[in-house]
């Protein structure tokens, strides 16, 4: 549940009662007169030996005199989006810290200077005022229960239903996965699906089984509990201008099965399923925001499991849409799983089907963890992702698929091999996989989430796990609508 919120369009009154202030104002030389606690922050700036424009390079904390603490930031529009997120994210966590049931925002300036600053301080309220789940005897973080926002009021469903979205995804993402194992992940996405008036169907082994969905079934046969599926949910308003799918990689815990991996890089794989996560937090953030797309969202939910069962090196297996193909590493289960939920996703035949996964290590090499990475058969499409990556501060990085490199994955003993064993460049490999699972003349774009999880959180998001991919895909989603 996120803070609720109240607006007031006139400042901050001086009677005003608060505990914890945020203070945005647009950057500038000098202090304007009206901004609230101003002498308390002049003496710590000059304490400091700071000039006042500085505060558009690191927020300032100052306690003021009725004992509340208040924190200044300055908005530097010539700064990216992302930049002025994470500034405002800085500000916001110095007064979480002290978890405040309310916390109050002033923001300044002209109106739609406040606006923006307005928004930046909504979405990092919003997401970071709402602590993820933890286990400790000790209780967690409480959550923020209201925000007052002073001088603007407007509309921020769209900023909330982003918030609404992110935090979904980030909070699936960090259970352990003891506690969120295929069938456990089933029961709460029937849930949520039946408390949005969602279609819900699940294709369950015995059914993908008879349907010939063999490359899914090759990596969930390994699990010794038999409940992965992939589950099918449709947000559907009643005259859609367009239509899309959304596909998810939802891997709850990869061991790399019989190529198994070592601790170092089997610790955190219960984050694995983080891809489905981001469809299912667009999902829930688009129909929040009552886009006017319809949504079919495809959740490929299993496990990468050892055993007699578990497929193998040098298996072939045929997958959904007819295809041989020859298994190379068991630990490139995602795009095996992937690959017949894209061919279920492309048979409905959208305007543009879009998949999200922790896919590849290699393109955590190639990008670290503050980008993702963005591939696709439509150049338009791309450039279009890659713009909105700027205005959302989740930034993706466009990657070729030329088709030299599909030629390392041709196998002498079937249709396709599913990668290499060299790794070289297998974030391209794996997305030239794929893109032979989407049916012909489907516009089709890949997010290989290398941006998941980012030590000390990213733009807006101040923990670890980010939720990478909801709000940039809700302002992607936006703009295609309206092309």
């Amino acid at each position: 549940m996120l803070a609720e919120l109240k607006q007031n369009s006139h400042p901050l009154p001086g009677d005003a009662e608060f505990t914890h202030l945020l203070v945005l104002i647009p950057k500038s030389e000098a202090l304007a007169d009206d901004i609230p606690g101003r002498g308390a922050l002049q003496a710590v700036l000059a304490r400091k030996g700071l000039k006042p424009e500085e505060l558009a390079e690191s927020p300032v904390s100052v306690n003021l005199a009725s004992g509340a603490l208040a924190s200044f930031a300055m908005i530097d529009d010539a700064q990216s989006a992302f930049e002025r997120q994470a500034h405002v994210k800085k500000a916001v966590l110095s007064l979480l810290e002290e978890r405040p049931k309310a916390l109050h925002v002033a923001v300044l300036g002209k109106e739609e200077a406040r606006r923006g600053m307005a928004e930046l301080a909504m979405y990092c309220a919003w997401v970071n005022g709402s602590p993820l789940p933890v286990r400790k005897k000790k209780d967690g973080d409480k959550p923020l229960e209201k925000i007052m926002l002073h001088g603007f009021e407007g509309d921020f469903s769209e900023i909330r239903a982003a918030g609404v979205g992110n935090i979904l995804a980030r909070e699936l993402t960090a259970m352990p996965p003891n506690e969120l194992n295929p069938g456990s992940y089933r029961e709460k996405i029937t849930k949520l699906a039946a408390g949005r008036n969602w279609k819900h169907e699940e294709f369950g082994l015995d059914a993908l089984l008879k349907m010939g969905a063999g490359a899914f079934c090759a990596v969930a046969q390994g699990s010794g509990i038999d409940d992965a599926a992939i589950v099918h949910l449709a947000y559907a308003p009643e005259h859609p201008a367009k239509s899309i799918a959304l596909v998810g990689k939802g891997i709850c815990f990869d061991t790399g099965g019989h190529n198994l991996k070592p601790a170092r890089y089997m610790h955190g794989m219960h984050e694995d399923m983080n891809g489905s996560a981001v469809a299912l937090g667009l999902l829930l953030a688009a129909s929040e925001a009552k886009l006017d797309i319809g949504i079919d969202c495809w959740l490929a939910i299993a496990q990468n499991h050892i055993s007699p069962q578990a497929y193998k090196q040098n298996d072939i297996v045929t997958a959904l849409n007819g295809l041989s193909i020859e298994i190379v590493h068991t630990d490139a289960e995602g795009r095996m799983v992937l690959a017949d939920a894209l061919t279920l996703a492309s048979r409905e035949s959208p305007d543009l089907v879009i998949d999200f996964a922790t896919l590849t290590g290699s393109m955590a090499t190639a990008l670290g963890n503050r980008y993702s990475g963005i591939f696709g058969n439509d150049e338009e499409l791309l450039a279009l992702a890659v713009d909105c990556g700027k205005k959302s501060g989740e930034r993706l990085c466009s990657f070729p698929m030329d088709a030299d490199y599909g030629k390392e994955l041709e196998s002498d003993f079937a249709d396709i091999r599913q990668c290499t064993l060299e790794g070289d460049a297998d974030h391209i490999l794996a997305a030239h996989f794929l893109g032979k699972f989407v049916e012909e003349g489907i516009s089709w774009l890949h997010v290989d989430l290398s941006a998941s999880n980012c030590k000390g959180g990213l733009g807006s998001v101040g923990t670890d796990i980010t939720g990478f991919g909801v709000k940039w895909g809700l302002e992607f989603l936006r703009a295609w609508l309206n092309r």
